[in-house]
């Protein structure tokens, strides 16, 4: 069981860019959409397009099918050193940008939300110079994956700005047993480390003044500039990704269209455009998180099904069923009961 709440699960928290990044990964590895999408109830074509963030629960399921079809967690690995920095968005533009090593991880430390937000990077140059993890969501099931990952992706990020090879030159800390896949991990970082408390990296403190190859003070200037604007837009966020939040922590007890719109400041026709500008709708927005919520706890909950119904606010357990039929083609109990064996199995 999680010891997050379903709320944190289903908020927005990744960059689909990271999970189209997965799916290159297993494309190259031969398995086909298909393969590579069965049983996370996901869509091809709507991972494929948009920058929309997707939720930890949409990310983990891909993972977990992943982790399957690859043999491990060790293909974070591969995935996170496959990262071009142009797909960080204005990010990776602005670390490219960037004068020297001190820049791009200032940068990490106050940006890194904009891609992300299942774990923040704390720069310590108390005694050297060390990169500190935090975790903000956590599955067992994907952790291990979501550590080589970033840690691979912030490696590829220091080489390409710097034309050094940083894997020989650092120690990364992994904050799990060692595993018995310890092996790829000690190909990709030689200088491995297990049962740390958290993921950490240890790099030379002289790194920290080495120039950057494509330094560039005018566009660093320019993408700082869209990084703190494309910040301030996702923090204040879009209509839709706001009523959605509120729809997650109402527990079951959902305002209707006009007390949506009163809790927005706003008349329920003018929400009804805003949410048709984003090519959403109220109806569809709370059919989407019922059933997120729905499926969530069945599968990480032991909570009856008669339960589940009352707190997603349906009175009787049949309609519930009927509706939740309609939204993913089988009954709750059968959902329940499939449910790991569809991720974990060709």
């Amino acid at each position: 069981m999680s010891e997050h709440t379903p709320a944190d699960w289903l908020k927005p928290a990744v960059h689909p860019v990271y999970a189209r990044l997965i799916c290159a990964e297993l494309r190259r590895q031969g398995f086909t959409e298909a393969e590579i999408l069965r049983g996370t109830r996901l869509d091809w074509a709507t991972l494929h397009e948009g920058n929309l963030f997707m939720s930890f629960e949409h990310t983990r399921r891909l993972i977990v099918r992943a982790q399957a079809l690859a043999g491990g967690p060790w293909l974070g690995l591969s995935v996170g050193d496959s990262t071009q920095v142009s797909a960080h968005g204005a990010l990776g533009y602005a670390g490219m940008a960037a004068s020297n090593v001190a820049q791009v991880l200032g940068l990490l430390q106050r940006f890194l939300e904009m891609r992300q937000r299942v774990a923040r990077f704390d720069v310590d140059t108390t005694h050297g110079l060390t990169l500190t993890m935090t975790e903000l969501l956590s599955s067992p099931e994907v952790r291990e994956y979501l550590m080589g990952h970033l840690a691979a992706g912030v490696t590829r990020v220091l080489e390409t700005v710097t034309g050094q090879d940083v894997r020989a030159q650092v120690t990364v800390h992994w904050p799990f047993a060692e595993p018995a896949g310890a092996e790829h991990y000690r190909r990709f970082f030689p200088h491995s480390e297990f049962g740390s408390a958290q993921l950490r990296i240890d790099l030379p403190p002289q790194l920290l003044q080495c120039p950057g190859l494509a330094s560039d003070p005018e566009a660093y200037r320019t993408a700082l500039r869209d990084c703190e604007r494309q910040l301030a837009q996702q923090q204040l966020g879009t209509v839709a990704s706001r009523v959605q939040e509120r729809l997650l922590d109402a527990q079951g007890q959902y305002p209707s269209l006009v007390e949506m719109a009163e809790l927005e400041h706003m008349s329920s026709r003018t929400l009804i455009r805003h949410l048709r500008d984003e090519g959403m709708t109220y109806q569809r927005l709370l059919d989407s998180v019922r059933e997120e919520l729905a499926c969530w706890q069945l599968v990480h909950t032991t909570h009856s099904i008669e339960a589940i119904a009352d707190s997603l606010g349906y009175q009787d357990p049949s309609n519930f069923s009927r509706t939740f039929r309609r939204w993913v083609g089988m009954t709750p109990k059968a959902f329940r009961d499939a449910r790991v064996e569809a991720l974990s199995t060709d």
